[in-house]
């Protein structure tokens, strides 16, 4: 990994490098091949006894979710509670791909874009409609600079990418017709929505990964456990800190550049972060460098190469701010952060040869560097 903490098996997750989903992939994988474990659920209890509760004892368990690793670690008095409390948080996440998933042609998501420009009205389930509507609340907000009909422009990016080459432009002028946050359109009486162009295709990656998250945790604490982290793709959200501690030790991803900034340490606790970034997911073309993350009003992968962290009240807001602020650049992503009570971002860029780092006032007040583990 570049620019990993260093850090041992057993403390992961406090020291987890808040990354994009390909690069905490491959971290996970390591992890998991160093430990000798398969690819089902991962559990491993941590026998010390932390000195904030010695009747608490740290687990912590992986899984597979949504493409993703996810992983939990929480504070338990017995491995039962636990193991309850964890299987039914991964559940609960398994339940949302069911709804959420672009890839899976029979999930609820897949279903409502093919009804795409039938004029069909679809009563959506609890789960969609709440994702749809933050996200059209969102899009109006950035004025489409964050939009989950990107989807048809998205799949000609994933192509490219497999390809080795840019999108066809007759191609890409077909799938901008059917982008468009005022195609989608959703009724708030009857929780319905109604996809107005034709060929549209939802994709709500880059907020449904932070619902989820949120959903997981709160499954744990319904269990009556409070001091938990959840994380997925290198989003996650944090409950109460680890006894003893002020919060739950995180790294933030390394900027992949020569002159980036030193690797920085922060604490979290009841509150979520969210990275967004193009240190794996992206394309080289004659030099020049296509993000993964789509401007949806130009169809275009973004080349200013940034990396975005977002810390917000729940993992839905960081997760999708995190994106609209990589698709609007510092100066209007700083104003929209500071527009959205209770969040923070740190913006690292470099727009030519010079890094350069841009913070919301609250960033460094309220997430200040701590020294390494």
């Amino acid at each position: 990994m570049l620019g990993a903490p260093k850090c041992t098996a057993t403390r992961f997750l406090e020291c987890i490098r808040a990354t994009d989903s390909t690069k905490l992939w491959h971290a996970a994988l390591c992890l998991i091949l160093s430990l000798g474990v398969g690819c089902a659920t991962a559990q491993r209890e941590i026998a010390d006894k932390p000195a904030g509760d010695p009747s608490l004892t740290r687990f912590e368990f992986s899984q597979p979710q949504m493409g993703l690793p996810f992983r939990i670690v929480l504070y338990a008095r017995d491995r039962a509670s636990a193991e309850a409390a964890a299987n039914a948080a991964f559940a609960r996440i398994a339940e949302l791909n069911g709804i959420l998933s672009d890839y899976d042609s029979d999930s609820e998501l897949s279903r409502l874009s093919q009804t795409s420009g039938t004029g069909q009205e679809v009563i959506l389930s609890a789960d969609l409609w709440k994702v749809l509507n933050r996200a059209q609340a969102l899009a109006k907000k950035t004025q489409g600079a964050f939009d989950v009909t990107v989807g048809p422009v998205v799949n000609l990016w994933r192509k490219a990418r497999r390809e080795q080459r840019l999108p066809d432009p007759p191609r890409m002028a077909e799938a901008r017709a059917a982008v468009g946050f005022e195609k989608l359109q959703l009724n708030q009486r009857r929780r319905s929505a109604r996809l107005l162009a034709p060929k549209m295709r939802l994709d709500v990656g880059a907020i449904a990964k932070g619902y989820a998250i949120d959903e997981a945790l709160a499954v744990i604490q319904a269990h009556s456990l409070s001091r938990a982290l959840v994380t997925g793709g290198g989003d996650m959200a944090a409950g109460d800190p680890p006894p003893g501690q002020p919060g739950w030790r995180i790294t933030l991803a390394a900027f992949d550049a020569t002159n980036a900034p030193p690797t920085r340490f922060v604490q979290i606790a009841r509150v979520a972060l969210a990275t967004s970034g193009d240190a794996f997911q992206r394309l080289e073309i004659d030099g020049k460098r296509y993000s993964h993350i789509v401007d949806p009003r130009t169809g275009l992968g973004l080349t200013d190469h940034s990396l975005v962290t977002v810390i917000a009240r729940d993992c839905i807001t960081a997760d999708s701010l995190a994106t609209a602020v990589s698709v609007l650049g510092p100066e209007p992503g700083l104003k929209l952060i500071s527009a959205t009570s209770g969040t923070d971002v740190r913006v690292v860029i470099r727009p030519e040869n010079l890094v350069v780092v841009h913070e919301s006032p609250g960033f460094s007040r309220h997430y200040p560097s701590v020294t390494e583990p």
